[in-house]
């Protein structure tokens, strides 16, 4: 194999660099790779740094029916597989076109990292995904290229956005932030943390109807950083916490489009703001702790002007 160790690095864009609907050239690990239906392969590559994050163009109300997903890949990796991977910086999804998968499953190795040429990006539901066509190619490379000891340099930083003054902790207690995929990889099924998300969806999403026919709240919103999106509920005393109380209709619609960043024009896509949120995992079956493991938002308010 041509490993070329000293290749231009403007031709090898780090993935906090990249474009949608463009073609670029990678140097990626690969961490790992799977069938997720009849010869259709995805990659998950890693490089050590954060995608950009994406405007959302899927309509609120499409929510119920036609949920945004949680990841691209029809099923989540296990528990076992998620647990080998990085919790900072970006994994990006490379999909195997069908014509090329024979010819190239055979040439990829985990933990191991690559040089991809070619390779064509898009957003599907506000996630990054790369495609590997018959014109993309792959070679190994090792360790020592300029471009790879630069990757494992910058995987070291672990920076967070900076989160806008939307929310604020009620108790605080100053805890260092941590990535949705230390959430999910935690080892402990029950524990308290403090991520910088955007929140991308909310069920439901009508002000109107975040009370249940008791009069207590209850929601789900959908949160998203650049390691992983997760589900976390908003449930009575919490959402009164999280609103500040019983406001008016106008007032929390206000509070929820500042989250969502809606912005009032019809259709428009959306750009939620990056925001603090305190998150407690729990389980709701003792005979099933892991795969009963939810998320919920607590000791948060929304802030500022409304």
């Amino acid at each position: 194999m041509n490993f070329q160790p000293h290749e231009d690095s403007s031709n090898f864009p780090m993935l906090r660099e990249i474009k949608e609907e463009t073609s670029v050239n990678l140097a990626c690990k690969i961490l790992h790779f799977c069938e997720t239906a009849k010869d259709e392969w995805i990659i998950f590559s890693w490089d050590g740094t954060n995608t950009p994050s994406n405007v959302i163009c899927s309509k609120l109300e499409e929510e119920i029916n036609c949920p945004l997903p949680l990841q691209l890949e029809p099923l989540p990796l296990s528990r076992e597989v998620l647990c080998t991977l990085p919790v900072a910086g970006s994994i990006l999804r490379i999909m195997f076109d069908k014509v090329v998968v024979k010819n190239h499953l055979h040439l990829l190795n985990v933990d191991k990292w690559v040089k991809f040429m070619n390779i064509h990006l898009k957003v599907v539901d506000g996630l990054w995904l790369g495609v590997f066509s018959p014109q993309s190619r792959l070679r190994y490379t090792p360790n020592e290229d300029s471009l790879i000891v630069e990757r494992q340099r910058l995987s070291d930083e672990q920076l967070f956005p900076k989160p806008l003054f939307i929310t604020e902790e009620v108790n605080q207690d100053h805890a260092t932030p941590v990535t949705l995929m230390t959430v999910l990889t935690h080892s402990k099924v029950t524990a308290k943390f403090k991520c910088v998300v955007r929140v991308v969806a909310a069920m439901p999403y009508l002000a109107k109807n975040l009370l249940s026919s008791i009069g207590k709240y209850r929601m789900q919103l959908t949160l998203e950083d650049s390691t992983a999106r997760v589900h976390a509920f908003v449930t009575g005393k919490d959402g009164e916490t999280l609103f500040d109380g019983y406001p008016s209709i106008d007032e929390l619609t206000r509070k929820l489009n500042r989250l969502l960043g809606v912005t009032g024009i019809k259709d428009a896509p959306r750009d939620p703001p990056w925001v603090s949120v305190c998150l407690k995992s729990y389980y709701v079956s003792k005979t099933d702790v892991w795969g009963s493991r939810n998320f919920k938002i607590f000791g948060i308010k929304i802030v500022g002007d409304t």
